[in-house]
């Protein structure tokens, strides 16, 4: 029903994941802001999923977007994840595909960013699962200026993945106004 009233839109947040060799690691700002006000400062947008993924290591994952069609969208890929537990991107492309045919879940608004020791990739509500050809996967408001940092860092630096994306995500919360520096960083 239309009372002539819109809900808010929701901006702001930065998920950055870089791999370095065999070192992956995922950071999130802390930043959720609702029309022109920020709602909440220290918001945590990653997570790791524990004894999954390729050698029981792990999966990081990260979402931009509504955060209640995140979660729902994590708990389907936690289920894909639970029948290919080493096959990361199985699950991924099981999740993409059910995201754009299920009636209800293609409604959902949100992106996510997952990785474990084999690959990274983005999962969109619209079947794309896409590897990056670097080991940079951004997404959310601030994530071009995230991924642009962190490939200059790649490029120029030794630095191991967690700093990499700790100073990327600093530098992308200096310069984007929906990113902040309540950074949240996991690694594998």
């Amino acid at each position: 029903m239309d009372l002539g009233m819109s809900m808010p839109q929701f901006h702001a947040t930065t998920i950055l994941s870089v791999r370095r060799g065999d070192q992956i690691a995922i950071a999130g700002d802390g930043q959720v802001t609702m029309q022109h006000v920020v709602a909440k400062g220290d918001a945590v947008k990653v997570r790791k999923l524990d004894n999954i993924g390729a050698d029981g290591a792990g999966v990081l994952v990260g979402f931009a977007g509504s955060a209640a069609d995140a979660f729902a969208l994590l708990e389907k890929f936690e289920v894909k994840l639970k029948e290919t537990p080493a096959n990361v991107k199985k699950a991924a492309i099981e999740l993409a595909k059910l995201w754009r045919t299920d009636r209800m879940l293609r409604r959902l608004e949100s992106l996510l960013a997952v990785a474990d020791k084999s690959c990274s990739l983005l999962i969109s509500g619209s079947g794309d699962v896409i590897e990056p050809s670097d080991g940079v996967l951004a997404i959310g408001s601030g994530g071009d200026y995230a991924a642009s940092a962190a490939r200059a860092l790649v490029r120029h630096t030794d630095m191991p993945a967690k700093e990499i994306v700790q100073n990327a995500m600093q530098i992308a919360g200096e310069t984007c106004i929906y990113t902040n520096t309540h950074i949240t960083v996991l690694e594998l």
